[in-house]
């Protein structure tokens, strides 16, 4: 049985805790220090344990997971750090604090780093993760079964998780906007948004086993689709008219982008520390 904890229960942090619960090989425990969100997400989980301190937390789990925003870990770390920080093995969820900060600041170098995507409330996240090289290999694994309990999950360099971030972590978003534009041409040609929707959904659930049962390039497969002077290389000459495959590059480069710098941002704050 490994004793799990997690420290608050915001969106994802509730999502994870949530998939573990209903496995039988963890202890799931967790402190959030807003009462009512604690006591909302235990009425729905009575299999996990609610703790009333840190403290307590700690003394009732084996790994941490730390789920609260970035902006509040500079106040936490000190207090983790007079709870033993240094004696647990921990899982970060935290976007933009890289690993070096995250060993430096808990004194220790048991620490994984997860980049999930919001699909985790529906056990259906892509996780990219990262170990630290000291980290034992049991940490490793147990990770990785953390990880697969609430989606996929993939071993990256840590240097990679901004670009995952842009073609996963934040790219779900792109992937709505993509559905919500496609049912607004539905509408405007006579199909009611709502029906449109459930279908674009199916044909992109469609899409995704066809390739990942085929292994085919989707390059190939877009083009298989596209019957000479047929219905869809029109709709397709319209999105490279409109700039599709460009638009959607320089997304993912601007999310990963954004992701670089709050990472920087991460570092500069202990730059500062040591200075000081």
């Amino acid at each position: 049985m490994i004793r799990i904890g997690f420290i608050g229960c915001g969106n994802m942090g509730a999502a994870i805790a949530s998939a573990l619960s209903t496995k039988k090989d963890y202890e799931v425990s967790i402190y959030e220090s807003v009462a009512q969100k604690q006591e909302a997400f235990l009425e729905k989980h009575p299999t996990v344990k609610g703790q009333d301190s840190l403290e307590s937390l700690f003394s009732a789990s084996d790994i941490l997971v730390i789920t609260v925003k970035p902006q509040v870990l500079g106040n936490l770390y000190p207090v983790l750090g007079k709870l033993g920080s240094v004696t647990k093995k921990w899982i970060s969820i935290a976007a933009g604090v890289p690993l070096s900060v995250l060993c430096k600041k808990l004194g220790t170098d048991q620490v994984v780093r997860f980049m999930p995507n919001i699909a985790a409330k529906v056990n259906g996240a892509v996780t990219a993760i990262a170990v630290h090289p000291q980290a034992d290999k049991q940490l490793e694994q147990e990770a990785l079964t953390i990880a697969q309990s609430f989606g996929t999950a993939f071993f990256l360099e840590e240097d990679l998780f901004p670009a995952f971030i842009g073609i996963s972590g934040s790219a779900i978003a792109f992937v709505f906007q993509f559905i919500h534009a496609l049912a607004m041409g539905g509408c405007k040609e006579g199909i009611p948004y709502p029906k449109s929707i459930e279908m674009i959904t199916d044909t992109m659930q469609g899409a995704i086993k066809l390739q990942q049962e085929t292994k085919k390039n989707v390059v190939d497969l877009e083009t298989f689709v596209c019957s000479a002077a047929g219905t869809t290389i029109e709709g397709v000459q319209a999105l490279y008219e409109n700039g599709f495959d460009v638009a959607v590059m320089k997304a993912v480069v601007a999310s990963t982008e954004r992701a670089r710098e709050l990472e920087n941002i991460a570092l500069s704050i202990v730059a500062s520390e040591k200075i000081r």
